[in-house]
């Protein structure tokens, strides 16, 4: 099926990760763009947060919490909607966790029309009230500062080559690439390959 979004990402957060591999193949047969993480911490630390989309949170995991990663979400000013989901809820629960900000609450075993429905649902919600952001326009701006080495380097990045076969495909060394790289990502403010390539594809969309 084609994916419905390519530039909007369902993100599973969840310990369990033979659950999170069958959800994920649900929603993407769906067609929708997921990544997986096995905990709140890998999360934060790897998930790009200006991408639309949301999140798919387990209450109860070892470490921190689904609870506590909402709270450091909103924390940081992340405004990805999120879906909650636990085998262990109660009413309580649910309810701490709308008001900490959450868009549902689904308990497992789960009905896949119902969690299917709030994705769609939490995705149009984050589409409507982010969409294009001012973050964006400056990340184009900072775009135009790069020298064109700069930008043919860091576009050969986002096409998935290392620093290696960025070289030889443009007959410099290494350390040449690896200087031009460090250099782009620090003006561009963006350092996984995913938030370059979500930049790029803007940049074309707009050119």
């Amino acid at each position: 099926m084609e994916k419905r979004l390519q530039k909007t990402l369902i993100r599973i957060v969840d310990d369990d990760t033979s659950f999170s591999g069958a959800l994920k193949f649900l929603l993407e047969t769906d067609g929708w763009c997921v990544e997986c993480y096995s905990g709140g911490r890998d999360f934060l630390v790897g998930d790009s947060p200006s991408v639309l989309g949301c999140v798919i949170l387990d209450v109860a995991m070892p470490g921190m919490s689904g609870l506590e990663v909402l709270e450091e979400m909103r924390s940081r000013g992340y405004a990805t909607p999120v879906i909650f989901l636990t085998g262990h809820g109660d009413l309580d629960m649910a309810v701490q966790a709308m008001k900490d900000g959450a868009v549902d609450f689904i308990q497992k075993p789960l009905n896949e029309s119902r969690l299917l429905e709030a994705v769609a649902k939490a995705v149009k919600w984050d589409e409507s009230h982010r969409g294009w952001t001012i973050e964006s326009t400056d990340e184009i701006k900072r775009f135009e500062t790069l020298t064109n080495r700069e930008k043919q380097v860091i576009r050969l990045v986002a096409s998935g080559l290392i620093n290696k076969e960025i070289a030889e495909r443009l007959s410099l060394s290494e350390r040449t690439v690896e200087v031009h790289r460090q250099n782009a990502s620090r003006k561009l403010k963006l350092q996984s390959v995913s938030d370059i390539t979500r930049l790029l594809s803007h940049i074309d969309e707009k050119n």
